[in-house]
């Protein structure tokens, strides 16, 4: 069965920083686009980044500058880095693996494997 498993939610405060990772099995990891995605509590899941096969990288506009993705696909392991957290971050993240990563208004409909979430939640 296809895993993709994300790891290092948790709770923080305005200001700070979350490592998430998402390792993947069952599926070949280097054959993906991979992504995050969030969705906060009565709000649409959105995209945050993805990483492409090709090793180029792509960040929603309104969270450049303050994350990051990376993956290393000799782990099979997909990562966002996240700095100056704040509570508008709140949300469920959710690693995903993609067919396709063009347009950001097309990831959603590209996800082809979701992971559980990882809850991150900014507060004072």
């Amino acid at each position: 069965q296809v895993q993709l498993v994300e790891t290092g939610g948790g709770s923080v405060q305005p200001g700070g920083s979350l490592q998430l990772s998402c390792t993947a099995s069952g599926v070949t990891f280097s054959n993906y686009c991979m992504g995050w995605f969030r969705q906060a509590p009565g709000k649409e899941r959105e995209g945050v980044a993805v990483f492409q096969k090709n090793m180029q990288t792509h960040v929603y506009d309104r969270l450049k500058g303050r994350f990051t993705i990376s993956r290393d696909n000799s782990k099979s392991t997909l990562y966002l880095d996240m700095t100056k957290l704040t509570p508008e971050d709140t949300a469920m993240y959710y690693c995903a693996a993609l067919s396709w990563c063009g347009h950001y208004s097309t990831w959603l409909e590209y996800v082809k494997f979701w992971g559980q979430g990882t809850q991150v939640t900014v507060s004072s």
